[in-house]
């Protein structure tokens, strides 16, 4: 497929979108020049219509736009990029330029709220601070045996105690991710990895 660029402009709308939770972070304008530079550099990069000339994202703040995939609309005259963004996205330091911030789901927030409570040392009795303090030993050991209480109640018809084994075997391995000094995108890494 030809990309239809304008024919007065020499213009056509690029929308970006995160390639993990399917957001869309901005949109610019590119020309071919931009085009070819985007999919040579693997970096997104626009015409910037106010400075009249090619323009990177992240040039200049070092958020750049890593390319992963793009498609053009059935019309052909309007451009969509997944990428992976290395920052926030918009100048005002908004992940995107719609003021939305990026929302992976909801344990993505556990994980945060997990590394909140160990990196600032929360004291309040915490029960997750407390099991991080007793070290690498106690938290995989802890994981084990959430993990034996999930298997021992997937043998059983009790749907409800099984999801609230499930929930605590995650969020325990959340502990020992954080522990280990990896996050779940790591995880997500090594499994897109085997799936090639």
């Amino acid at each position: 497929m030809t990309i239809k660029f304008d024919n007065n402009t020499g213009l056509v709308p690029a929308i970006i979108q995160d390639y993990l939770n399917m957001k869309v972070l901005m949109l610019g304008y590119m020309n071919q020049e931009a085009f070819d530079q985007t999919l040579q550099e693997k970096k997104v990069t626009f015409f910037s219509r106010s400075k009249d000339r090619l323009w990177t994202k992240g040039e200049t703040s070092g958020n750049f736009l890593e390319l992963i995939d793009w498609k053009i609309d059935c019309d052909q005259d309007t451009i969509l990029i997944k990428a992976k963004p290395l920052g926030p996205t918009c100048h005002s330091g908004s992940t995107t330029c719609f003021a939305e911030e990026n929302d992976k789901g909801f344990l993505y927030e556990l994980q945060q709220t997990i590394s909140d409570k160990i990196d600032n040392d929360d004291d309040l009795k915490s029960y997750t601070n407390e099991l991080y303090k007793k070290g690498i030993n106690k938290i995989a050991q802890k994981v084990g045996e959430e993990a034996v209480e999930l298997v021992i109640e997937a043998k059983d018809n009790n749907d409800e105690l099984f999801l609230n084994e499930a929930a605590d075997l995650m969020y325990h391995y959340l502990i020992l991710l954080k522990a280990k000094g990896f996050t779940m995108e790591n995880v997500e890494t090594v499994l897109k990895s085997r799936s090639k």
